[in-house]
């Protein structure tokens, strides 16, 4: 049965208001590539953050980029770490020197001292070291303060190769207080993950297949619980 022209030509002008409709209320799911900000970002340190024992999308930086992406449209294109299992402060000092990395970064993140307490530096050593790495970060930041965060010393005394000894408890009290001292004399952000490492001792998750490593659950509260947002704030500063 053949339609009469009039009639076609009223279905088909609502067929194209429809799909007219239909495109204008597509919207993209979620940020694209096209949308996301694009940082750089250097980490220094030492096993905490080339992440001895997890891997290295378990890492605590490689995490912090990709919850910047997800949550914050923030896409870190280019992650440098500069960190060794074992490094003191003249370590990082010294493969900072050797490392040579580019000369500015978006974002730049500083946590180093647990192998100065376990192989029994000085408090002094400490900070003279730590306040040249300060000054160093903030270098590569392009001078900008604003670039550059510091993360606390977790306590591995809650760890089952710390045994819970109080001692070393203690001593990293002492370390962390003069790091937070420092950063706040340099006017850089002090994070402290040190709680959520404490709590090693009564959730075994939080550590890694070692025993004495945090896990990457653990890096991941980091992460969500202390350190994304404040970054966050940061970049948007």
């Amino acid at each position: 049965m053949k339609l009469p022209l009039f009639l076609l030509f009223v279905l088909f002008t609502f067929a194209c208001e429809d799909d007219d409709d239909f495109q204008d209320n597509m919207t993209p799911m979620g940020p694209t590539q096209d949308t996301l900000r694009q940082i750089t970002y250097l980490a220094l340190g030492d096993s905490y953050t080339i992440g001895t024992s997890v891997t290295a999308q378990e890492r605590w930086p490689d995490q912090l980029s990709a919850a910047l992406a997800d949550q914050h449209s923030i896409e870190v294109s280019d992650l440098d770490i500069i960190a060794v299992n074992g490094w003191t402060t003249r370590d990082l000092i010294n493969g900072i020197n050797a490392g040579v990395p580019r000369n500015e970064y978006d974002l730049v993140s500083l946590l180093i001292g647990v192998n100065n307490q376990y192989q029994g530096k000085s408090i002094r050593e400490y900070e003279l070291e730590f306040w040249e790495l300060l000054n160093t970060a903030i270098s590569y930041a392009g001078g900008d303060k604003n670039k550059v965060f510091v993360v606390s010393i977790p306590d591995y005394a809650f760890t089952p190769f710390g045994g819970g000894s109080q001692q070393i408890t203690d001593e990293l009290v002492e370390f962390n207080a003069s790091g937070r001292r420092l950063a706040t004399e340099a006017g850089i952000p002090f994070y402290n993950i040190t709680p959520i490492s404490q709590e090693a001792q009564d959730d075994p998750e939080l550590v890694a297949s070692d025993n004495l490593h945090p896990s990457g659950k653990q890096y991941a509260r980091w992460v969500e619980e202390v350190i994304l947002a404040q970054v966050a704030r940061l970049l948007e500063e």
